[in-house]
């Protein structure tokens, strides 16, 4: 069963800006609410990484390769987590998954959805 359903991907031009979401359509409201998101991306070739977090009381943490162009935000009424990325770069080309804390009740991912920047 599907938990995390990822759109938004697709082909962009170096500085161009995407905007991904991530719903969760079988959570209840407590379930997500009260999960930490996450957002990871795997460049070709290379292991997965934490782009960013953003907990159940909206704190929020990026890496280093990304703060300041990408912005993590929740809306707990729609169930959804968004990653907004701005001044794309080549290499933010990657696969992007989603990825829900539910903390005692377990992690989840999403199938994941295709960037690709290009120069």
């Amino acid at each position: 069963q599907v938990q995390l359903v990822e759109s938004g991907g697709g082909l962009v031009q170096a500085g161009g800006s995407l905007r991904l979401s991530c719903k969760a359509p079988r959570n209840i409201f407590s379930t997500f609410s009260s999960s930490d998101m996450a957002w990871y991306r795997q460049p070709p070739g290379k292991e997965r990484e934490l782009v960013a977090i953003i907990t159940s009381d909206h704190s929020t943490n990026y890496a280093d390769s990304v703060k300041g162009r990408f912005t993590i935000s929740r809306n707990n009424s729609r169930k959804t987590v968004y990653l907004q990325m701005n001044s794309l770069k080549p290499e933010d080309t990657a696969v992007y998954y989603c990825y829900q804390d539910r903390h005692d009740a377990g992690v989840y991912w999403g199938q994941g959805t295709q960037v690709t920047v290009s120069s």
